[in-house]
């Protein structure tokens, strides 16, 4: 056994995340942790690594077992470049190193008895770097850097100003370095493109050793993962198989509970019925008194409270103008051009998604058309009575609770209309008065559509809305979306969103070259 958890209890305030769980990760086993948006998915990664201590429990790893841990808020440094963040993954080797010239420098003024010790104590240490081909770093860290595209960026590139996509790469990059021999990825797929969603897929299937994913891309998890861990109500549920086959097994027992539910309240009922008629009569009293203690003594049968599920219905405005916008030679970037000259044309009712690598400046067309950032040459024309609803990849940290959060874009509501438009979104009363900043990835992307959904528009502009969201906010959106009458710009790198959605698709690469000629 590699990892073991007996007996963990772990909340926030009065909110229980976990109650007495247990938990064990075998040799070979690739597990997919799955639960809808706050049910504690990221907070068992940080409790197994040690991040956070838990309330209570026993957390067991196998000795000498290297832990990698892809954390989706992991901080990169400003100043620090790509080959320094993949190298860090040598850290220990480069320690060894330094171990070594120490021992050299011991070396000048040692007796003779000494200096056999440091020699063999270096030769030790030489042994180990060279097994470890310390002195391959620069290649392996190319041969990993090209198959991930960050060679195309340059290894000299500030980590600061990566995209969402090119950040998880470099992340992932070191940890494919580091080659632990466990692999825990959370939401790997995040903001990465197709071609690199696939390089991961084969890469994963072909791992020999153990991995624990969470992800709320079914079909990338159906073809990596051998056995499913359900995160419900605190509690942990182990299912062998995919994503598809845990669905199966998991309805099936929901129906048969909630079956069994309704049979023992038909019981009760009844039972009550005859006390009820009985207990007076003295010829029937002592058959109401058995009837009663029955009922005392049965064990009931209790359903999972049902998460409530969200609802996005998306306030239309005004009718447009034909025109939504037109870039004439319109060239992205920030220091340097991302693209060339783009000639873009959108019109009311068009559903648009874009697609294309990670860093090819997806974002960065969204806030060139938006108007957020300067672009470095040519000009966007926007049509006439627009009302643009924008989602952002991620949200600025704020120490707002989600109703101040709300109150603060729409000061007219009352605290029921703030609550009841959260609730709404599939927010409970605990997450409604948290802070935003402890909610998850899913949580406060939902707090970003209320938002959205709450305002009138008629073209809406959406950068990566389903990264963190569970398989029923992801599914209530896509019908939002279908519904809505207004334009849609997408960007988006999951192809079973997009393509029942839109009607085209612009690919950066592709288009480009093809405005080129």
């Amino acid at each position: 056994m590699i990892l073991n958890v007996e007996h963990l209890t772990h909340g926030f305030g009065d909110r229980a995340i976990f109650t007495d769980v247990s938990f064990r990760l075998l040799k070979g086993e690739h597990i997919g942790l799955v639960g809808a948006n706050g049910e504690g998915k990221s907070t068992f990664m940080n409790i197994i690594t040690g991040k956070m201590q838990p309330d209570e429990g026993k957390i067991e790893w196998n000795k000498h077992t290297r832990v990698g841990y892809l954390d989706q808020h992991a901080v990169l440094q400003k100043g620090m470049t790509i080959e320094d963040v993949l190298k860090s993954a040598f850290s220990y080797l480069f320690e060894m190193e330094e171990q070594i010239n120490s021992l050299y420098m011991e070396m000048a003024d040692v007796t003779e008895e000494r200096m056999n010790e440091l020699l063999e104590e270096v030769g030790t240490l030489q042994e180990l770097l060279t097994s470890h081909d310390f002195y391959m770093i620069d290649t392996k860290v190319e041969q990993v850097a090209r198959a991930l595209g960050l060679l195309d960026l340059g290894l000299q590139h500030d980590v600061s100003d990566l995209s969402g996509g090119q950040r998880t790469k470099v992340l992932l990059a070191k940890l494919l370095l580091e080659k632990p021999e466990i692999l825990l990825l959370d939401e790997p797929t995040n903001y990465l493109d197709a071609e690199h969603i696939a390089w991961l897929k084969r890469y994963l299937l072909e791992y020999e050793n153990a991995f624990i994913l969470i992800s709320h891309d079914v079909p990338f998890m159906n073809d990596v993962v051998n056995v499913i861990y359900h995160v419900e109500n605190s509690v942990l549920t182990r299912y062998v198989g995919n994503y598809d086959q845990f669905m199966e097994v998991y309805e099936m027992k929901k129906a048969q509970l909630e079956a069994a539910y309704n049979r023992q309240q038909q019981e009760i009922a009844d039972l009550k019925d005859f006390v009820a008629r009985n207990k007076a009569r003295v010829a029937t009293r002592n058959m109401a008194m058995s009837r009663q203690k029955k009922l005392d003594k049965m064990d009931l049968i209790e359903l999972a409270k049902e998460k409530p599920k969200p609802e996005f219905n998306f306030k239309e405005g005004r009718t447009p103008g034909k025109l939504i916008f037109e870039t004439q030679d319109l060239v992205i970037g920030y220091d340097t051009p991302l693209s060339r000259p783009l000639n873009l044309t959108m019109e009311r009712g068009e559903k648009i998604a874009i697609v294309g690598t990670n860093g090819i400046g997806k974002t960065t067309l969204l806030k060139s058309l938006l108007g957020l950032i300067p672009s470095i040459s040519g000009s966007v024309s926007l049509g006439d009575y627009l009302e643009m609803g924008y989602f952002q990849q991620e949200m600025d940290a704020t120490d707002n609770s989600c109703i101040e959060e709300l109150w603060q874009d729409f000061p007219g509501f009352s605290q029921y209309e703030v609550r009841a438009a959260l609730a709404k979104c599939g927010l409970t009363t605990q997450h409604i008065e948290s802070k935003v900043k402890v909610l998850s990835g899913g949580e406060q992307a939902k707090v970003r559509l209320c938002k959205l959904i709450n305002r009138e528009s008629n073209i809406l502009i959406l950068d990566e809305p389903t990264n963190h969201l569970d398989v029923d906010a992801k599914a209530e959106l896509q019908r939002a979306l279908k519904a809505y009458k207004g334009s849609i710009l997408l960007v988006c790198h999951e192809p079973d969103f997009y393509e029942d959605l839109v009607s085209k698709v612009w690919n950066l690469e592709e288009y480009s070259r093809l405005i080129v000629g």
